[in-house]
């Protein structure tokens, strides 16, 4: 849908970050990639397999509903998957992640990627992180 691309691509802009994703629950398990907003060079993930993330800590945040805000995503967890993750990701170093909840359930989530290094997010990115999720939400 390119609401939902231009929506992206606005949050990108806003925050000067590496790459926003939203990721739908469109198989009852994973959340896979379905739109992607990319700066210059950011390697695209959409397609890309993620490692088991079931017990990492910032799935368990999410699936309660609650918004995650990593300035460092190094320090946040030593746990190999996570670890994978963030390499598989293109060297993901700091990262916001929102939930969009319909009904009681996770229904998508966008997440706000930087790569390459750590970045302290300021209220204003975090608070567009959630508008953001809460405009694509309406539109799911």
């Amino acid at each position: 849908m390119a609401e939902i691309d231009a929506i992206l691509e606005e949050l990108l802009s806003t925050t000067r970050a590496s790459r926003v994703t939203l990721r739908e629950d469109v198989t009852g398990d994973v959340f896979p990639v379905t739109h992607e907003a990319l700066t210059g060079g950011t390697p695209p993930i959409k397609g890309v397999a993620t490692p088991d993330m079931h017990r990492q800590p910032v799935v368990l945040e999410i699936q309660q509903g609650r918004q995650v805000v990593q300035d460092d995503c190094l320090a946040a967890s030593s746990e190999p998957h996570f670890r994978e993750m963030l390499e598989l990701y293109g060297g993901l170093r700091a990262q916001i992640v929102t939930p969009i909840v319909r009904d009681g359930r996770v229904a998508a989530i966008v997440s706000l990627h930087q790569l390459g290094r750590t970045r302290r997010w300021s209220e204003d990115e975090v608070g567009a992180a959630r508008a953001t999720a809460a405009r694509v939400g309406e539109l799911l």
